[in-house]
């Protein structure tokens, strides 16, 4: 054994040794004691087999990733490498005793290698592409830099980690080609295609070379190759937030345990207020711990599952790019947002983890964390990364107004290839600052007074729910008045809030109602019975306020005997069907659109071509339905949180003469209206308006008119359209809910009334 060899083993076995230390005390530290500090969370740990499937699929599928399909396709092979590569490594310690040396039994078997070959070159091909679009996308090179996914990443652990992919790759191509070369030296006949078939032209560079050369490149190019390994090794465990490396490791765990062990994403019903693992009993109260947590104040308060998901975050940046409050210009980024709780959590684990003696001789920069709130004013300035979310600042951890930015269009959470759960960490915080520091915005005081006191959030009156149906040439049945049980009808229709007092809402409520009548669709409606889903107050924090009219309805409908229940509102439809079922009220609910969609295909309800000539009065109920060219916009809580895509697109596909033209920014990645989240009743103080920003996107596509399915979004979005014809936008354009484009189209097919005779005198 030469003196190089023994100096390589020496040195990479100390290397080794060190990193595996240091790795595995990071782990069993930084990570499990730090995780252990969150709250229980047993809906975690149920259905294993169908959480291994999940995993399975996500990993080897790449079905999160598919929304970039190129860089998916990069990261597959980069990933995928990490792990078949490994036993290059492994190789390599034994090439530095003998540069010959091959792992028993697979190691000279012609498929290991091609594997090999293939996932080198892959991986190498994968990183390099990943790098360019890194660099492509930087912020630098933008005019705006917050539009940039990468904007506030840490760019050097980026950096490193790539680079780190990018030396193994290339050493492992260099040790294959010097392999070659001495299979055609030594004369094995292993020096062909068949062994190796993507990296034995590289050897053509070295065969020149003596063959002692050769043995001893083999031992630099493995000894270079293993401290390459290693040093990174070293380095993420003395970073233990470096997520743009560990979530190769923790992505698995955070994906195993995500909510839904199907897979599916976890948006719709939001979970309910947990203390010790348990779902709070509102009916019992009066038993809880004093000290117990409403939601989430501390970051401690937060579940083991949450502080997986802050540790987990790559820093990729899908969220933030698809995120509407920081496209126009807000302080949130979901991004950044998981970022600092990570690095909050961390910093602050020590203390927690200290026992009481201990505490005192912490750095002062650790104890000052322990009475920093999580929520305050910090003070932060809007251009800049990172001033927003101050981890370790004088004031907060996180301001305000990024609590208060969000929508909960659950952009992010659909976005995330490694199922963090954003939506539902934003609405714990708002939980505690809502029931326990009674801090929110001042518009929400009259928003909660609303509900509470009168059932709805504009304040109205009961007598007025059944307003809508004045003067419809039908007579609406109404439970406990003109129908004793929901049984006796084919559906319970719930008009919701909007549907029964808003203006333009009223023509859905009213069209819906008319083509239920004419497709001899038996329905009745709650009137005076029926009272706020209460989904606002849900996602403003106001969980005793979504408790008391939940709870209320839930009675409601069971003892009305609702069992199929249909909506106009995409609020109310998630809440009833997703969300009501924690309370005891499970029903079948059908969105409008899902409806008359299958009304239109069992031909039920039969929609006319447009008359050539301009319509008559006699044959439209409604002509601003008549466009020709149409863009549907996707509501959130139709579209993400309850995966409703295809019955408002087949729907309007069944209009003859309609051109549907999509907007860029469509189906899961659609961008919020702006009402979401309680946001409907708060003003826009911060960025540019989120509606506005909408509306142009669909002004673009030259549709004569913005079909909706969802009260809120079509109140934005006409607030945003009128907004921009003050402008000189086109005044043509109309907002109006697939509805009423149906309703026109239907009556068309009507025959003209026969006017009576006129009475001879």
């Amino acid at each position: 054994m030469s003196a190089l060899q023994i100096v390589a083993i020496v040195v990479c076995l100390a290397v080794t040794v060190v990193a595996i230390t240091l790795f595995v005390r990071t782990i069993r530290r930084s990570f499990f004691a730090t995780f252990r500090l969150g709250q229980a969370d047993p809906t975690r740990t149920n259905d294993k087999g169908a959480r291994t499937v999940t995993l399975l699929r996500e990993f080897l599928g790449h079905t999160r990733m598919s929304r970039l399909p190129v860089v998916a396709a990069a990261h597959w092979f980069t990933m995928i490498s990490f792990g078949v590569l490994f036993f290059t490594l492994v190789n390599a310690f034994g090439q530095l005793a003998d540069p010959e040396f091959a792992l028993p039994l697979i190691g000279h078997f012609f498929l290991y290698e091609w594997v090999t070959d293939v996932f080198a070159v892959g991986g190498f091909i994968g990183i390099l592409t990943l790098m360019s679009i890194r660099q492509y996308s930087h912020p630098r090179g933008m005019a705006t830099p917050r539009r940039s996914r990468f904007f506030g990443s840490s760019f050097w652990q980026a950096y490193y980690v790539e680079l780190t992919i990018l030396g193994v790759t290339i050493c492992i191509g260099i040790l294959r080609a010097l392999e070659w070369t001495m299979a055609r030296q030594l004369g094995t006949g292993q020096d062909t295609p068949l062994h190796f078939p993507l990296t034995g032209w590289i050897g053509n560079a070295f065969t020149g070379l003596d063959t002692q050369t050769v043995r001893n490149l083999v031992v630099i190019i493995a000894a270079v190759k293993i401290l390459i390994s290693f040093a990174w090794m070293i380095t993420i465990s003395l970073v233990p937030t470096m997520g743009v490396a560990w979530h190769r490791f923790l992505a698995f765990f955070n994906i195993f345990f995500k909510r839904h062990a199907t897979g599916r994403t976890s948006l719709g019903a939001l979970q309910p207020i947990v203390v010790d693992g348990v779902p709070l009993d509102f009916e019992n109260l009066e038993e809880l711990d004093e000290d117990a947590a409403l939601g989430v104040g501390k970051v401690e308060d937060f579940t083991w599952k949450g502080l997986l998901d802050f540790t987990t975050c790559t820093e990729c940046g899908r969220c933030q790019s698809q995120c509407p409050a920081w496209n126009t210009d807000k302080p949130l980024s979901p991004k950044l947002l998981m970022m600092t709780l990570r690095d909050h959590a961390h910093a602050k684990a020590p203390y927690l983890l200290a026992a009481e003696a201990d505490r005192d001789s912490l750095p002062e920069r650790t104890k000052s964390l322990v009475g920093l709130p999580l929520i305050g004013a910090t003070g932060y300035a809007a251009d800049a990364p990172g001033t927003a979310y101050n981890p370790h600042g004088p004031d907060a951890v996180i301001d305000e107004d990024v609590l208060w930015s969000c929508t909960t269009c659950g952009a992010c959470v659909e976005q995330c290839p490694v199922d963090i759960e954003h939506v539902d960490h934003i609405l714990d915080m708002r939980r505690y600052q809502n029931l326990v520091e009674s801090a929110f915005p001042n518009e929400l005081n009259g928003l909660f007074k609303n509900m509470e006191n009168k059932g709805n959030p504009w304040g109205m009156g009961a007598r007025a729910r059944l307003d809508w149906a004045k003067d419809l040439p039908f007579e609406v049945k109404v439970l406990g008045q003109d129908v004793e049980s929901a049984n006796e009808v084919d559906y319970l229709f719930w008009v919701g809030c909007a549907g029964a007092y808003e203006d333009r809402a009223k023509k859905t409520t009213r069209a819906v109602a008319e083509l239920l009548d004419l497709a001899g669709v038996s329905f009745a409606v709650l009137g005076e019975g029926e009272t706020c889903n209460g989904d606002s107050a849900r996602r403003a924090g106001n969980e005793f306020l979504f408790q008391m009219l939940a709870q209320q309805n839930v009675e409601t409908l069971n003892e009305a005997g609702a069992t199929t229940i249909v909506v106009t509102c995409a609020h109310c439809f998630n809440t009833l069907k997703n969300e009501y079922p924690q309370l005891g009220g499970t029903y079948e609910v059908v969105h409008h659109t899902q409806l008359l969609n299958r009304l239109v295909r069992d031909k039920k309800l039969v929609p006319v071509a447009r008359p050539a000539d301009t319509p008559t009065k006699s044959t439209v109920r409604d002509a601003a339905s008549t466009s020709a060219t149409v863009t549907y916009h996707d509501p959130c809580y139709l579209g993400r949180h309850t995966g409703v895509y295809t019955p408002p697109r087949e729907l309007i596909g069944s209009l003859p003469g309609v051109e549907l033209r999509e907007m860029p920014r469509h189906g899961e990645k659609s961008f919020c209206c702006g009402a979401g989240g309680a946001r409907m009743w708060m003003e826009e103080k911060l960025g540019t308006r989120i509606n506005m920003n909408r509306t142009e996107e669909a002004l673009a596509t030259g549709a004569d008119r913005i079909a909706i399915g969802c009260p809120f979004c079509r109140v934005m979005l006409s607030d945003g359209l009128t907004a921009l014809q003050a402008q000189g936008a086109r005044e043509e354009v109309e907002v109006v809910d697939i509805a009423q484009m149906l309703l026109a189209a239907v009556r068309r097919g009507e025959p003209e009334p026969v006017p009576e005779p006129t009475p001879v005198a």
